[in-house]
């Protein structure tokens, strides 16, 4: 065989081997195209990565994972999730990397469809790397929800564990007197990862002799303390960060000495509309931080998308973001006691943009702190995990044509039936509609959110456990779990075989 038929046939091999799939078909007799429509088929292997959970002695952790069942998935599969500085072993059971023998990993899932929780405490939880395949990787999910009673960032620490890549933004970010926030970023290859960390104020880039070049060694997480990094304490930040080699997990963790913490996730990438759902309807204050990455100034409009419709905020109308600079805009709180969710588009001329919210909820003392980044619609089917049978609020919005969405609580990590209801959410509202609750619950449960017709859905689920009059509470948002991947159908060329 000359080397383009060796070529073609090494491709067809490796689609096979991502996939689990790929067919060729003989044109029909009418000669038309080869191509023919993708297909959406489930993943076969999914990487996440959680940050360190805390730096306190007194700092209880649980892990929860949870896959939904996915039609067409493999028959087989695994999935752990351990100490990012621990070796694996593949599927054979055979050691990779050059370390000993393996920990013990911190959650092993039995089955698809029924969560597994497994629980850490003190300032030695490492960061966690976590691999699954087959059965176990179509929207695999994890949580890593943190409680710390008393001390800086006190309250309830809530982030999904997050898949590794190569940019983040992170609106939202602090270096005040009274925050102490930390960039993770998380390596999880068997190669060293190189990190720039850029940080924008209200007057633009902030010098920074150390935020280049940091390296981050195989299988390690650096913690790294923005106050560090940058000079004059700044109230509102942008982190923006940039891979140059390799790739890393990257989460904010924002800790403050008098009303909390909790993590700030990555805002989805750069666009002229976002949208950020879910605000408690008891929010007490609101803030919006937005940033231009460009070279054009941003004049968005400032919406609220309530459960009666969609209205502009009193004061709040507009906000002038200008370019390579962070904005913040003062809505107090704004929802009102009715569920609510931010959106922000153009003025007039698009300008890609990102943005988050910075939320409390309490007065005086005993108040919190949580972040909802703007983030993508839910796509497909978005997954929540680490229920509880109180104090979980699940918030869709449909911000432009209405929309029904299938909500599903599944099993419990300790029993119970999963259970599945439909809810209508109008055009340009926000809904907190009451998830349904498995069967005999016991234990911790999942959502799982999916379009059933109409336009896009966003949603964000918050989870809140009052301690001594303290609200604590921890918003996550929903975007598309990644459970499938679009797979062209693959058509028969034969005159490849004449090509040298």
């Amino acid at each position: 065989m000359n080397r383009t038929t060796l070529s073609l046939i090494a491709g067809v091999t490796t689609l096979a081997a991502v996939t689990g799939f790929a067919t060729l078909k003989t044109p029909d007799a009418t000669g038309g195209d080869t191509a023919r429509t993708a297909a959406r088929l489930p993943v076969e292997r999914t990487s996440l990565l959680c940050p360190q959970p805390s730096t306190s002695d007194i700092a209880d952790t649980t892990y929860t994972s949870f896959t939904p069942v996915a039609e067409g998935a493999s028959g087989s599969g695994k999935a752990q999730l351990q100490a990012a500085a621990e070796e694996s072993q593949d599927d054979d059971g055979k050691k990779s990397g050059a370390k000993g023998k393996t920990a013990k990993p911190v959650v092993t899932p039995k089955e698809p469809g029924k969560p597994v929780t497994g629980d850490t405490s003190g300032a030695t939880t490492p960061a966690l790397v976590g691999i699954a395949q087959g059965k176990f990787a179509p929207g695999w999910t994890v949580q890593e929800t943190t409680d710390v009673a008393v001390g800086t960032g006190r309250g309830l620490l809530g982030t999904n564990c997050t898949a590794p890549d190569t940019e983040f933004w992170f609106p939202g970010a602090s270096t005040a007197e009274a925050r102490s926030d930390y960039v993770h970023l998380t390596n999880p290859d068997d190669s060293a990862a190189v990190v720039d960390i850029d940080l924008y104020g209200k007057d633009g880039k902030l010098k920074s002799a150390v935020a280049d070049g940091i390296t981050v060694q195989p299988h390690a997480s650096e913690p790294i303390l923005l106050n560090t990094l940058a000079g004059d304490p700044q109230t509102d930040l942008t982190v923006h960060v940039t891979v140059r080699s390799g790739r890393v997990g990257a989460a904010v963790q924002a800790l403050d000495d008098k009303i909390g913490g909790d993590w700030l996730a990555a805002a989805t990438d750069p666009a002229d509309t976002l949208v950020m759902p879910g605000i408690p309807k008891d929010a007490t204050s609101v803030d919006l931080v937005a940033f231009v990455p460009g070279d054009t100034d941003a004049d968005l409009k400032v919406r609220l998308a309530s459960p009666s419709g969609t209205i502009t905020p009193a004061g709040g109308e507009t906000l002038h973001v200008k370019a390579g600079m962070t904005s913040a805009l003062d809505l107090g709180d704004v929802t009102r006691g009715e569920a609510g969710s931010l959106v922000v588009s153009p003025t007039g001329t698009a300008v890609p943009v990102v943005a988050a919210l910075r939320v409390v909820r309490g007065k005086g003392d005993q108040r919190e702190i949580a972040f909802i980044p703007a983030t993508a619609p839910v796509g497909a089917r978005a997954t929540a995990a680490d229920n509880r049978a109180k104090g979980t609020t699940l918030a869709v919005t449909a911000p432009g044509a209405g929309a029904r969405v299938k909500v599903t609580a599944s099993a419990g990590s300790e029993g119970g039936e999963a259970v599945t209801e439909t809810f209508t959410i109008k055009g340009g509202t926000t809904q907190n509609v009451e998830a349904p609750v498995p069967d005999g619950l016991k234990g911790t449960y999942a959502l799982t959110v999916e379009p059933v017709s109409g336009g896009p859905v966003y949603a964000s689920r918050m989870l809140a456990v009052t301690e001594d009059g303290v609200p604590g509470f921890t918003v996550q948002t929903l975007p598309d779990d990644r459970g499938t991947v679009s797979v062209p159908e693959a058509g028969q060329d034969l005159s490849v075989l004449l090509k040298q």
